[in-house]
């Protein structure tokens, strides 16, 4: 049997030459601030969101990264400030004006049921193909607080050298229930 190893991005991958490809997988670009670009696979997003400030109702006595409801099609939906959740900069802060939230409805199976977050972030961008194997090990150049919730970092050469944080929707649910 015949083995192809292909480096790339400074690692070896052993691959069968009669194995099927691994398919990419497409993820949504955003920005946290200060400095972060992320993305999250759209196998675990429902929707994006443009949301009026004023209609999200903040729910009293709640976890600081809770923003509070929203009305999503007929539902209840909690919105959740990303960046502060995770130990960046939070929307909340005194110097953030905007009309607009920006947010990516997170759909993931937990408890045996579906559950939907709305994560609020500063900006989306648009969508990046990755090869899942691409994803490397968080490095020591993003800040130590993401790790919980980074499934892998990637190294985007084209058209710019361009770092990206792939956040996992889990992990991101489970801080939010814990």
């Amino acid at each position: 049997m015949d083995t192809t190893i292909v480096i790339n991005s400074n690692r070896l991958t052993s691959l069968n030459d009669f194995s099927a490809p691994i398919p990419e997988e497409q993820f949504l670009k955003f920005y946290l601030e200060p400095d972060t670009t992320g993305m999250l696979s759209l196998s675990q997003l429902t929707e994006v969101l443009t949301i009026p400030v004023n209609q999200i109702l903040p729910i009293p006595h709640m976890n600081p990264s809770m923003m509070g409801v929203y009305n999503w099609r007929g539902e209840i939906l909690w919105m959740v400030d990303l960046g502060h959740l995770v130990g960046l900069t939070s929307l909340s802060k005194p110097n953030f004006k905007t009309s607009n939230y920006r947010a990516m409805v997170l759909q993931l199976a937990f408890d045996n049921s579906t559950q939907e977050i709305g994560l609020v972030v500063d900006r989306i961008d648009d969508i990046e193909w990755c090869h899942p194997h691409y994803l490397e090990s968080p490095s020591n150049s993003i800040n130590p607080k993401l790790i919980p919730f980074v499934r892998g970092c990637w190294i985007k050469s084209e058209p710019e050298s361009e770092s990206l944080v792939a956040f996992d929707g889990n992990a991101i649910l489970a801080a939010i229930a814990a």
